[in-house]
């Protein structure tokens, strides 16, 4: 028996990709099937639109097309700014990763914020027939999806100020960031969708 073998304890090593890393490709695989949840919801919104003819929004209730362009603006910008930090820390940059993560923080948070003010004021509920039901179904979930990433770039935040990413090490901030994009894309679509279409 090899030196290596005898020194080897616990189950074997798991065999993984060379070209991609273990973790980046169970946010992938996540991902994907994030997607897939979301396509459920979209069906039931074109089911409600194309294939029953429900108008929308259906009168008398309106959404706050102008509201929800801010926000757009808003979550669109911190894609740029944890793009930033993943590049900074990158480049053995911690004061660019700190404050591209906080940015992206502080941009999150106020989409959140913003789109609970739009909710206390749009006027309608979850009751009020398809439409409503659609609404906060699509908003909703994707508003939960975003109380999930700014849980990940909280936790990210705080170790990037303890010091615990670096050039050679910073598979969190990518994987955090691939998340947030995700986040950003998947409200693109969710605006262009609800409030535009």
């Amino acid at each position: 028996m090899s030196t290596a073998h005898a020194e080897h304890h616990g189950p074997p090593l798991a065999h993984q990709s060379s070209r991609v890393a273990a973790g980046m490709l169970g946010m992938f695989l996540f991902i994907a099937s994030e997607i897939m949840l979301f396509g459920s919801f979209f069906t039931a919104y074109f089911f409600v639109r194309v294939v029953n003819g429900t108008p929308w929004p259906t009168p008398p209730f309106h959404l706050p097309v102008f509201v929800a362009l801010v926000n757009t603006c808003i979550l669109v910008t911190s894609s740029f700014t944890i793009h930033w930090a993943t590049q900074s820390i990158k480049r053995g940059n911690r004061a660019g990763l700190q404050a591209g993560l906080v940015l992206t923080f502080l941009m999150g948070l106020t989409f959140l914020l913003t789109q609970m003010i739009e909710y206390a004021r749009v006027g309608f509920a979850p009751h009020d027939g398809a439409f409503g039901t659609i609404f906060y179904c699509l908003t909703g979930l994707h508003g939960a999806h975003v109380f999930v990433g700014l849980s990940i770039l909280f936790f990210m935040t705080v170790r990037a100020f303890r010091g615990h990413f670096s050039a050679e090490e910073h598979h969190g901030v990518e994987i955090g960031g691939i998340y947030w994009h995700f986040v950003d894309v998947m409200w693109i679509v969710v605006y262009a969708t609800v409030y535009l279409l």
